[in-house]
């Protein structure tokens, strides 16, 4: 077969998908529609949280940046209120409430809430529970002096009023752009965005110029409230870090991710590093003894195995075992908000400190 025909045949088969499953779309799309009119008309119940909580979500199915959202907010607001974080844990083999402690493993608790409590159990507790109200009625239970509540992915969990939304939308892949389940990647409609209280669009270019601003304000404002306010953020990667902590240099990697977006990672890896092999696992991926005897057994020389600081969590136990601690490393990741930075500090004070403040004195 011709190159050409190739990419035709390719395009078709794309194109003639998404005519097949348009209408299991349209019937996706039609079941959240009555379901989010049934909260909205409180038909359904919802229930407000004790503590003052904000959820962190999206539209779109994984790899918006959520985790490093999380942690931007936690690093920002630890200093002013003690607060408890609350996750589902996606991917974990366990099930109900789940309180993370320091023995805690990604099995038990998902590898997201692993990484908040490793980087801020010291300063948040964490927690994981399906069902969020739920999750959050313990955590109150159990630390009734934490006031603020941050619940990573719980936009779609409607049985839960959060005082605050925040919603991401990826630069890469934009909601206004796409569709619901399963032509799409959409968790409902694209109006859904309407319930949010601030929208950041995610994974930036480092210069975006006023222009290409102008054109997605434009965009998401076909969809949001009016006066909703829009930021911008990007990704900054930090210095690799050898799981031992210790200083290697690093020249030659094989890289290993288990990310919902792994290319732009790969893409700023391959620009710094020789790269001479790539392994890409499903996002959450749960790595077996195996894989990882196989990754080791692959590796030569001075090569460096890389990896997201998400998948360290997963693989260190395993280097820890097999004590080669100092053959991996990982690259931590950031919240740039850029230019945005004073502005989103400044929502983010009048919206959540201050309510914060005037509810633990009293006022209403």
């Amino acid at each position: 077969m011709k190159k050409s025909d190739y990419k035709a045949t390719n395009l078709l088969f794309k194109y003639g998908t998404k005519i097949f499953l348009t209408p299991l779309t349209w019937l996706y799309g039609a079941i959240t529609d009555i379901r989010n009119f049934l909260y909205d008309r409180s038909i359904l119940t919802t229930t407000a949280t004790k503590q003052f909580s904000v959820v962190v979500g999206n539209l779109t199915v994984g790899g918006t940046g959520k985790t490093p959202m999380v942690e931007y907010l936690l690093s920002l607001l630890r200093g002013n209120e003690k607060i408890v974080t609350l996750s589902r844990g996606y991917g974990r083999r366990s099930r109900g409430f789940v309180l993370a402690e320091p023995n805690s493993t990604a099995d038990q608790i998902g590898d997201e809430p692993l990484q908040y409590y490793k980087k801020f159990g010291n300063l948040s507790k964490v927690a994981v529970c399906e069902d969020r109200v739920e999750g959050s009625k313990r955590l109150f239970e159990l630390y009734p002096d934490h006031p603020l509540l941050l619940l990573d992915d719980a936009f779609q969990h409607r049985p839960l009023k959060p005082d605050v939304a925040i919603v991401l939308n990826d630069f890469n892949r934009p909601f206004y752009e796409d569709e619901p389940f399963p032509a799409g990647r959409l968790r409902e409609r694209r109006h859904g965005i309407r319930r949010a209280d601030a929208i950041i669009t995610t994974k930036c270019p480092n210069h975006l110029s006023g222009v290409e601003r102008s054109l997605i304000i434009q965009q998401i404002k076909k969809y949001s409230k009016p006066e909703t306010p829009i930021f911008f953020s990007g990704v900054k990667y930090g210095q690799p870090r050898n799981f031992d902590g210790s200083q290697l240099p690093i020249q030659k990697v094989r890289v290993v991710v288990g990310i919902a977006e792994p290319l732009p990672f790969i893409n700023y890896v391959r620009e710094r590093y020789a790269v001479v092999d790539v392994k890409v696992y499903s996002d959450h991926y749960n790595y077996t003894k195996e894989d990882i005897e196989k990754v080791i057994r692959e590796r030569n020389g001075d090569e460096i195995i890389m990896t997201t600081e998400k998948d360290m969590v997963k693989l260190l136990p395993f280097a820890q075992k097999a004590k080669v601690m100092p053959n991996f490393a990982y690259i931590p990741i950031e919240v740039d908000f850029g230019e945005d930075k004073d502005p989103f500090l400044n929502w983010l004070h009048h919206t959540i400190t201050m309510p914060l403040q005037e509810r633990s004195m009293g006022i209403h």
